[in-house]
Protein backbone atom coordinates (compact mmCIF):
# COMPACT_ATOMS: atom_id res chain seq x y z
CA UNK A 1 0.00 0.00 0.00
CA UNK A 2 1.30 3.20 -1.01
CA UNK A 3 2.06 6.09 1.64
CA UNK A 4 0.44 8.92 1.71
CA UNK A 5 3.11 11.31 2.86
CA UNK A 6 2.59 14.62 1.01
CA UNK A 7 4.93 17.71 1.05
CA UNK A 8 5.04 19.33 -2.26
CA UNK A 9 1.92 18.51 -4.28
CA UNK A 10 -1.36 19.67 -2.75
CA UNK A 11 -4.51 18.29 -3.68
CA UNK A 12 -6.02 21.67 -5.23
CA UNK A 13 -4.28 24.20 -6.73
CA UNK A 14 -3.28 26.83 -4.21
CA UNK A 15 -4.93 29.79 -6.38
CA UNK A 16 -4.19 32.77 -4.05
CA UNK A 17 -1.49 34.48 -2.10
CA UNK A 18 -3.91 35.08 1.05
CA UNK A 19 -4.76 31.20 0.56
CA UNK A 20 -0.41 30.06 0.70
CA UNK A 21 -0.16 32.28 3.87
CA UNK A 22 -3.21 31.01 5.65
CA UNK A 23 -1.28 27.40 5.19
CA UNK A 24 1.63 28.77 6.78
CA UNK A 25 3.42 29.86 3.43
CA UNK A 26 5.91 33.10 3.36
CA UNK A 27 7.05 31.43 7.48
CA UNK A 28 10.17 30.20 6.17
CA UNK A 29 11.49 33.39 4.35
CA UNK A 30 11.10 34.67 7.02
CA UNK A 31 12.96 32.75 9.95
CA UNK A 32 15.49 32.65 6.87
CA UNK A 33 16.35 36.29 7.18
CA UNK A 34 16.75 36.22 10.57
CA UNK A 35 19.54 33.81 10.11
CA UNK A 36 23.14 34.08 8.28
CA UNK A 37 23.26 32.67 5.05
CA UNK A 38 26.24 30.04 5.67
CA UNK A 39 23.61 28.69 8.52
CA UNK A 40 20.25 28.23 5.64
CA UNK A 41 23.34 26.37 3.40
CA UNK A 42 24.35 24.09 6.57
CA UNK A 43 20.83 23.00 7.50
CA UNK A 44 20.20 22.23 3.16
CA UNK A 45 23.56 20.04 3.41
CA UNK A 46 22.07 18.37 6.76
CA UNK A 47 18.80 17.65 5.39
CA UNK A 48 20.22 15.53 2.15
CA UNK A 49 18.28 17.32 -0.22
CA UNK A 50 19.43 16.06 -3.96
CA UNK A 51 19.04 17.89 -7.05
CA UNK A 52 15.55 16.42 -8.30
CA UNK A 53 16.47 17.40 -12.46
CA UNK A 54 18.29 13.82 -13.05
CA UNK A 55 21.72 14.28 -11.83
CA UNK A 56 21.00 13.85 -7.82
CA UNK A 57 23.82 16.15 -6.74
CA UNK A 58 23.60 17.46 -2.98
CA UNK A 59 22.01 20.87 -3.40
CA UNK A 60 23.65 22.45 -0.23
CA UNK A 61 26.97 21.16 -1.86
CA UNK A 62 25.94 23.16 -4.71
CA UNK A 63 25.41 26.26 -3.10
CA UNK A 64 28.22 26.11 -0.69
CA UNK A 65 30.55 26.05 -3.60
CA UNK A 66 28.84 29.10 -5.05
CA UNK A 67 28.54 31.05 -1.96
CA UNK A 68 31.77 30.88 -0.90
CA UNK A 69 33.47 31.88 -4.25
CA UNK A 70 35.51 35.07 -3.73
CA UNK A 71 33.72 36.70 -6.78
CA UNK A 72 31.24 39.38 -5.99
CA UNK A 73 28.32 39.22 -8.57
CA UNK A 74 26.70 35.61 -7.82
CA UNK A 75 23.41 34.57 -9.57
CA UNK A 76 20.44 32.33 -7.91
CA UNK A 77 18.61 30.11 -11.67
CA UNK A 78 15.68 27.99 -11.26
CA UNK A 79 15.77 25.62 -14.48
CA UNK A 80 11.63 25.48 -15.25
CA UNK A 81 12.04 24.37 -18.61
CA UNK A 82 11.49 20.57 -17.86
CA UNK A 83 11.07 18.77 -21.93
CA UNK A 84 12.28 15.31 -21.38
CA UNK A 85 9.96 12.67 -22.73
CA UNK A 86 7.77 11.10 -19.66
CA UNK A 87 8.24 13.72 -17.38
CA UNK A 88 5.90 16.60 -16.52
CA UNK A 89 6.38 17.17 -12.08
CA UNK A 90 7.72 20.61 -13.05
CA UNK A 91 4.75 22.05 -14.87
CA UNK A 92 2.60 20.44 -12.09
CA UNK A 93 4.73 22.10 -8.98
CA UNK A 94 4.21 25.57 -10.97
CA UNK A 95 0.49 24.75 -11.77
CA UNK A 96 -0.38 23.86 -8.26
CA UNK A 97 1.76 25.89 -6.06
CA UNK A 98 4.09 28.90 -7.56
CA UNK A 99 4.40 30.44 -4.09
CA UNK A 100 6.14 27.89 -2.46
CA UNK A 101 8.70 27.49 -5.47
CA UNK A 102 9.08 31.62 -5.40
CA UNK A 103 9.73 31.36 -1.50
CA UNK A 104 12.28 28.83 -2.49
CA UNK A 105 13.87 30.81 -4.65
CA UNK A 106 14.06 33.62 -2.20
CA UNK A 107 15.73 31.68 0.32
CA UNK A 108 17.70 30.27 -1.83
CA UNK A 109 18.87 33.44 -3.64
CA UNK A 110 19.23 35.15 -0.07
CA UNK A 111 21.59 32.70 1.24
CA UNK A 112 24.35 32.43 -1.47
CA UNK A 113 24.10 36.53 -1.85
CA UNK A 114 22.84 36.41 -5.09
CA UNK A 115 22.28 39.83 -7.29
CA UNK A 116 19.25 38.70 -9.04
CA UNK A 117 17.15 35.28 -9.56
CA UNK A 118 15.71 34.01 -12.68
CA UNK A 119 13.25 31.61 -12.84
CA UNK A 120 13.43 29.77 -16.66
CA UNK A 121 10.26 28.41 -18.30
CA UNK A 122 9.12 27.82 -21.80
CA UNK A 123 6.92 30.33 -23.43
CA UNK A 124 3.95 27.72 -24.81
CA UNK A 125 4.04 26.35 -21.07
CA UNK A 126 0.83 29.29 -20.83
CA UNK A 127 -0.89 27.34 -17.42
CA UNK A 128 2.14 27.25 -15.61
CA UNK A 129 4.05 31.30 -17.03
CA UNK A 130 0.14 32.50 -15.78
CA UNK A 131 0.40 30.93 -12.64
CA UNK A 132 4.20 32.16 -11.92
CA UNK A 133 3.06 35.69 -13.05
CA UNK A 134 0.32 36.27 -10.92
CA UNK A 135 2.52 34.59 -7.56
CA UNK A 136 5.31 36.95 -8.65
CA UNK A 137 3.07 39.77 -8.64
CA UNK A 138 1.06 39.20 -5.50
CA UNK A 139 4.20 38.60 -3.62
CA UNK A 140 5.92 41.44 -4.71
CA UNK A 141 3.32 43.68 -4.14
CA UNK A 142 3.45 42.54 -0.48
CA UNK A 143 6.91 42.64 -0.36
CA UNK A 144 7.14 38.80 0.37
CA UNK A 145 10.10 37.92 -1.62
CA UNK A 146 13.08 39.11 0.37
CA UNK A 147 15.46 41.47 -0.84
CA UNK A 148 16.63 39.60 -4.37
CA UNK A 149 14.91 40.30 -7.21
CA UNK A 150 13.12 37.41 -9.30
CA UNK A 151 12.82 37.55 -12.83
CA UNK A 152 11.16 35.07 -15.36
CA UNK A 153 13.06 34.05 -18.54
CA UNK A 154 10.22 32.76 -21.07
CA UNK A 155 12.11 30.67 -23.46
CA UNK A 156 11.91 28.44 -26.65
CA UNK A 157 10.23 24.83 -27.10
CA UNK A 158 13.38 23.26 -27.80
CA UNK A 159 14.79 20.11 -25.64
CA UNK A 160 17.80 21.87 -24.99
CA UNK A 161 16.37 24.41 -23.12
CA UNK A 162 16.33 22.73 -20.10
CA UNK A 163 20.10 22.07 -20.20
CA UNK A 164 21.56 24.06 -17.19
CA UNK A 165 24.06 26.46 -19.83
CA UNK A 166 21.74 26.29 -22.81
CA UNK A 167 19.47 27.98 -20.47
CA UNK A 168 21.85 30.45 -19.00
CA UNK A 169 22.44 31.49 -22.68
CA UNK A 170 18.50 32.11 -23.02
CA UNK A 171 18.31 34.05 -20.01
CA UNK A 172 21.25 36.53 -21.77
CA UNK A 173 18.88 36.39 -24.47
CA UNK A 174 21.09 34.17 -26.81
CA UNK A 175 19.87 31.04 -28.71
CA UNK A 176 19.47 27.83 -26.32
CA UNK A 177 22.86 26.54 -27.09
CA UNK A 178 25.32 24.54 -25.05
CA UNK A 179 28.83 26.57 -24.17
CA UNK A 180 30.49 23.41 -24.85
CA UNK A 181 33.67 23.55 -23.22
CA UNK A 182 33.80 26.87 -21.05
CA UNK A 183 33.10 26.29 -17.35
CA UNK A 184 30.07 24.97 -15.40
CA UNK A 185 27.52 27.82 -14.35
CA UNK A 186 28.63 27.08 -10.57
CA UNK A 187 32.31 28.90 -12.06
CA UNK A 188 31.39 31.25 -14.97
CA UNK A 189 27.64 31.68 -14.21
CA UNK A 190 25.75 35.09 -16.58
CA UNK A 191 26.88 37.96 -18.22
CA UNK A 192 30.46 37.41 -18.43
CA UNK A 193 32.02 40.23 -20.45
CA UNK A 194 35.36 39.04 -19.97
CA UNK A 195 37.07 35.57 -18.76
CA UNK A 196 38.55 37.44 -15.96
CA UNK A 197 35.11 38.09 -14.73
CA UNK A 198 33.45 34.84 -13.68
CA UNK A 199 29.81 35.45 -11.75
CA UNK A 200 29.02 31.71 -10.76
CA UNK A 201 25.70 30.79 -10.79
CA UNK A 202 23.34 27.97 -9.09
CA UNK A 203 21.01 26.24 -10.88
CA UNK A 204 18.27 24.15 -9.40
CA UNK A 205 15.34 22.40 -11.31
CA UNK A 206 11.83 23.05 -9.82
CA UNK A 207 11.01 20.39 -7.30
CA UNK A 208 14.31 20.32 -5.64
CA UNK A 209 13.80 24.96 -5.04
CA UNK A 210 10.33 23.93 -4.04
CA UNK A 211 11.84 21.40 -1.17
CA UNK A 212 13.70 23.80 0.67
CA UNK A 213 10.69 26.09 2.79
CA UNK A 214 9.68 22.96 4.06
CA UNK A 215 13.47 22.29 5.18
CA UNK A 216 13.83 25.75 6.16
CA UNK A 217 10.44 26.17 8.37
CA UNK A 218 10.75 22.15 9.67
CA UNK A 219 14.43 21.34 9.53
CA UNK A 220 16.95 18.78 7.90
CA UNK A 221 15.96 16.03 10.15
CA UNK A 222 11.93 16.12 9.63
CA UNK A 223 12.91 16.12 6.01
CA UNK A 224 15.43 12.93 6.66
CA UNK A 225 12.58 11.22 8.53
CA UNK A 226 11.41 10.81 4.90
CA UNK A 227 12.44 8.40 2.35
CA UNK A 228 16.25 6.53 2.60
CA UNK A 229 19.61 8.02 4.27
CA UNK A 230 20.63 8.16 0.32
CA UNK A 231 17.80 9.74 -0.80
CA UNK A 232 16.05 11.67 1.90
CA UNK A 233 12.16 13.62 1.12
CA UNK A 234 9.45 12.74 -1.43
CA UNK A 235 9.80 12.75 -4.83
CA UNK A 236 6.78 13.79 -7.47
CA UNK A 237 6.60 10.58 -10.31
CA UNK A 238 5.21 11.26 -13.23
CA UNK A 239 3.66 7.49 -14.77
CA UNK A 240 2.73 7.52 -18.07
CA UNK A 241 2.43 4.61 -21.18
CA UNK A 242 0.85 1.13 -20.66
CA UNK A 243 -0.74 1.82 -17.53
CA UNK A 244 -4.39 2.04 -16.72
CA UNK A 245 -4.07 5.11 -14.39
CA UNK A 246 -1.41 7.53 -15.92
CA UNK A 247 -0.73 10.61 -13.77
CA UNK A 248 1.73 12.66 -11.45
CA UNK A 249 2.42 10.84 -7.72
CA UNK A 250 4.27 11.87 -4.63
CA UNK A 251 5.59 8.81 -2.87
CA UNK A 252 8.56 9.20 -0.48
CA UNK A 253 11.95 8.51 -1.81
CA UNK A 254 12.79 4.71 -1.48
CA UNK A 255 9.25 3.53 -2.57
CA UNK A 256 9.38 0.39 -4.55
CA UNK A 257 9.06 0.87 -8.09
CA UNK A 258 6.20 -1.84 -8.01
CA UNK A 259 3.92 0.99 -5.60
CA UNK A 260 4.22 3.52 -8.14
CA UNK A 261 3.44 1.14 -10.94
CA UNK A 262 0.31 -0.76 -9.40
CA UNK A 263 -0.91 0.64 -6.44
CA UNK A 264 -0.68 4.11 -8.16
CA UNK A 265 -1.10 3.34 -12.12
CA UNK A 266 -3.49 0.39 -11.71
CA UNK A 267 -0.65 -1.65 -13.76
CA UNK A 268 -0.78 -2.28 -17.29
CA UNK A 269 -4.29 -3.53 -19.13
CA UNK A 270 -6.09 -6.58 -18.20
CA UNK A 271 -4.63 -9.21 -20.03
CA UNK A 272 -0.98 -8.05 -20.72
CA UNK A 273 2.28 -8.04 -19.41
CA UNK A 274 4.76 -6.00 -18.58
CA UNK A 275 7.46 -5.45 -21.13
CA UNK A 276 9.54 -2.50 -20.23
CA UNK A 277 10.50 0.86 -18.21
CA UNK A 278 12.22 4.02 -19.22
CA UNK A 279 13.50 6.56 -16.60
CA UNK A 280 13.20 9.00 -19.09
CA UNK A 281 15.84 8.92 -22.22
CA UNK A 282 19.05 9.37 -19.96
CA UNK A 283 19.00 5.75 -18.05
CA UNK A 284 19.51 2.34 -19.43
CA UNK A 285 16.12 0.72 -19.48
CA UNK A 286 14.57 -1.32 -16.52
CA UNK A 287 12.61 -4.48 -16.90
CA UNK A 288 9.84 -6.42 -15.09
CA UNK A 289 12.78 -7.99 -12.86
CA UNK A 290 13.71 -4.57 -11.55
CA UNK A 291 9.78 -3.37 -9.73
CA UNK A 292 10.77 -4.44 -6.35
CA UNK A 293 13.70 -1.74 -6.52
CA UNK A 294 13.72 1.07 -4.32
CA UNK A 295 13.64 4.35 -6.04
CA UNK A 296 15.94 6.60 -4.95
CA UNK A 297 19.00 7.40 -6.69
CA UNK A 298 21.69 4.54 -5.42
CA UNK A 299 19.03 1.39 -5.61
CA UNK A 300 18.34 2.35 -9.26
CA UNK A 301 21.85 2.69 -10.12
CA UNK A 302 22.56 -0.32 -8.64
CA UNK A 303 20.05 -1.92 -11.02
CA UNK A 304 21.84 -0.73 -14.11
CA UNK A 305 19.25 2.34 -14.61
CA UNK A 306 19.05 5.48 -12.76
CA UNK A 307 16.04 7.41 -10.93
CA UNK A 308 16.41 10.67 -12.99
CA UNK A 309 13.70 13.43 -13.08
CA UNK A 310 11.38 10.45 -11.77
CA UNK A 311 9.66 10.34 -15.36
CA UNK A 312 8.68 6.46 -15.78
CA UNK A 313 7.60 5.30 -19.35
CA UNK A 314 5.73 1.92 -19.04
CA UNK A 315 5.33 -0.38 -21.83
CA UNK A 316 3.35 -3.31 -21.89
CA UNK A 317 3.48 -6.93 -24.59
CA UNK A 318 2.16 -5.23 -27.66
CA UNK A 319 4.72 -2.24 -27.38
CA UNK A 320 7.70 -2.42 -30.81
CA UNK A 321 11.26 -1.80 -28.91
CA UNK A 322 12.19 -1.74 -32.54
CA UNK A 323 9.74 1.51 -32.56
CA UNK A 324 10.43 3.02 -29.36
CA UNK A 325 14.51 2.97 -29.41
CA UNK A 326 13.58 4.63 -33.36
CA UNK A 327 11.62 7.12 -31.66
CA UNK A 328 14.14 8.31 -28.57
CA UNK A 329 17.14 7.61 -31.05
CA UNK A 330 14.76 10.47 -33.52
CA UNK A 331 14.04 12.49 -30.56
CA UNK A 332 17.32 13.05 -29.14
CA UNK A 333 19.28 13.59 -33.22
CA UNK A 334 16.60 16.37 -34.08
CA UNK A 335 16.55 18.22 -30.28
CA UNK A 336 20.42 18.28 -30.79
CA UNK A 337 22.53 21.56 -31.50
CA UNK A 338 24.05 19.29 -33.83
CA UNK A 339 27.57 21.04 -33.24
CA UNK A 340 29.60 17.64 -32.53
CA UNK A 341 30.39 15.08 -33.51
CA UNK A 342 28.39 12.73 -31.20
CA UNK A 343 25.45 13.74 -32.43
CA UNK A 344 25.92 14.70 -36.31
CA UNK A 345 27.06 11.34 -37.02
CA UNK A 346 26.58 9.15 -34.10
CA UNK A 347 22.98 9.47 -32.92
CA UNK A 348 22.50 10.27 -37.18
CA UNK A 349 23.84 7.23 -37.92
CA UNK A 350 22.05 5.12 -35.47
CA UNK A 351 18.37 6.99 -36.05
CA UNK A 352 19.11 6.09 -40.00
CA UNK A 353 19.83 2.51 -39.46
CA UNK A 354 16.69 1.89 -36.84
CA UNK A 355 14.56 3.73 -40.06
CA UNK A 356 15.94 1.12 -42.03
CA UNK A 357 14.99 -1.88 -39.83
CA UNK A 358 11.38 -0.51 -38.97
CA UNK A 359 11.03 -0.23 -43.35
CA UNK A 360 12.65 -3.65 -43.77
CA UNK A 361 15.78 -3.34 -45.79
CA UNK A 362 17.84 -3.41 -42.48
CA UNK A 363 19.74 -6.21 -41.46
CA UNK A 364 22.83 -7.14 -38.56
CA UNK A 365 24.45 -4.64 -40.17
CA UNK A 366 22.59 -1.98 -39.68
CA UNK A 367 22.41 -3.40 -35.75
CA UNK A 368 25.52 -2.95 -35.48
CA UNK A 369 25.68 0.45 -36.78
CA UNK A 370 23.08 1.58 -34.36
CA UNK A 371 24.99 0.62 -31.52
CA UNK A 372 28.31 2.03 -33.25
CA UNK A 373 26.46 5.21 -33.47
CA UNK A 374 25.53 5.41 -30.01
CA UNK A 375 28.66 4.44 -28.38
CA UNK A 376 30.21 7.46 -30.32
CA UNK A 377 29.37 9.52 -27.10
CA UNK A 378 31.30 11.26 -25.46
CA UNK A 379 33.30 12.31 -28.27
CA UNK A 380 33.85 16.25 -27.33
CA UNK A 381 30.33 16.09 -27.01
CA UNK A 382 28.83 19.90 -26.09
CA UNK A 383 26.13 18.61 -24.08
CA UNK A 384 24.21 15.35 -22.54
CA UNK A 385 22.12 14.54 -25.23
CA UNK A 386 24.67 11.94 -26.97
CA UNK A 387 25.51 10.73 -23.28
CA UNK A 388 21.75 9.83 -23.24
CA UNK A 389 21.54 8.01 -26.42
CA UNK A 390 24.46 5.73 -25.49
CA UNK A 391 23.24 5.05 -22.13
CA UNK A 392 19.45 4.56 -23.52
CA UNK A 393 19.98 2.68 -27.48
CA UNK A 394 22.36 0.02 -26.22
CA UNK A 395 20.60 -1.20 -23.11
CA UNK A 396 17.17 -2.05 -25.53
CA UNK A 397 18.77 -3.74 -28.26
CA UNK A 398 20.82 -6.04 -25.50
CA UNK A 399 17.74 -7.06 -23.84
CA UNK A 400 15.64 -7.21 -26.85
CA UNK A 401 17.70 -8.79 -29.14
CA UNK A 402 15.54 -11.00 -30.69
CA UNK A 403 12.99 -8.60 -31.78
CA UNK A 404 15.35 -6.85 -33.86
CA UNK A 405 16.31 -9.62 -35.29
CA UNK A 406 13.10 -10.38 -36.37
CA UNK A 407 12.97 -6.97 -38.45
CA UNK A 408 15.73 -8.08 -40.74
CA UNK A 409 14.60 -7.42 -44.26
CA UNK A 410 11.00 -7.76 -42.66
CA UNK A 411 10.51 -4.33 -40.74
CA UNK A 412 7.84 -4.03 -38.42
CA UNK A 413 4.23 -5.96 -39.37
CA UNK A 414 1.27 -5.18 -37.86
CA UNK A 415 3.50 -3.70 -35.03
CA UNK A 416 1.65 -0.54 -32.76
CA UNK A 417 3.19 2.64 -33.59
CA UNK A 418 5.00 3.88 -30.74
CA UNK A 419 4.31 7.51 -29.15
CA UNK A 420 6.75 10.13 -28.47
CA UNK A 421 5.64 11.19 -24.42
CA UNK A 422 6.71 14.68 -25.15
CA UNK A 423 4.33 16.21 -22.76
CA UNK A 424 2.12 19.25 -22.91
CA UNK A 425 -0.86 18.79 -21.10
CA UNK A 426 -2.35 16.65 -18.24
CA UNK A 427 -6.07 16.32 -17.87
CA UNK A 428 -6.73 15.45 -13.73
CA UNK A 429 -10.02 14.27 -14.26
CA UNK A 430 -9.62 11.88 -17.12
CA UNK A 431 -6.16 11.47 -16.47
CA UNK A 432 -5.07 11.81 -19.90
CA UNK A 433 -1.35 13.31 -21.16
CA UNK A 434 -1.68 15.56 -24.18
CA UNK A 435 1.44 14.75 -26.38
CA UNK A 436 3.66 17.49 -28.34
CA UNK A 437 3.80 16.23 -32.19
CA UNK A 438 7.67 16.40 -32.00
CA UNK A 439 10.51 18.53 -34.15
CA UNK A 440 9.98 18.01 -37.71
CA UNK A 441 12.43 15.91 -39.87
CA UNK A 442 14.73 18.71 -41.23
Amino acid sequence: MTSSVRVLLPDKPVESLDAYLAGGGGEALKKALAMPGQEIIAEVKVSGLRGRGGAGFPTGMKWASVAQDSCPTKYFVCNGAEGEPGTFKDHMLMRRNPYQLLEGIAIGAYAIGAKRAFLGVKSSAQKEVAALQRALEEMSDRSCLGPVPIELALGPEDYLFGEEKALLAVIEEKDAMPRGADFPPYVMGLFVRHPSQLNPAVVNNVETISNVPHIVLRGASWFRSIGTSDSPGTMVFTLSGDVQKPGIYELPMGTPLRELLNDCGGGVRPGRKLKAILSGVANPIALPSHLDSPMDFGSMSRIGSGLGSGGFIVYDDTACMVQVTHLFSRFLWLESCNQCTSCKQGTAQSTGCLTQLIEGSGDEMDLDLVINGAMMAPQANRCYLPVEHSLLTPSIIRNFSQEFIRHYHRGCRNCREAVLPVMRDFDEATRVFTYSLGRAIP
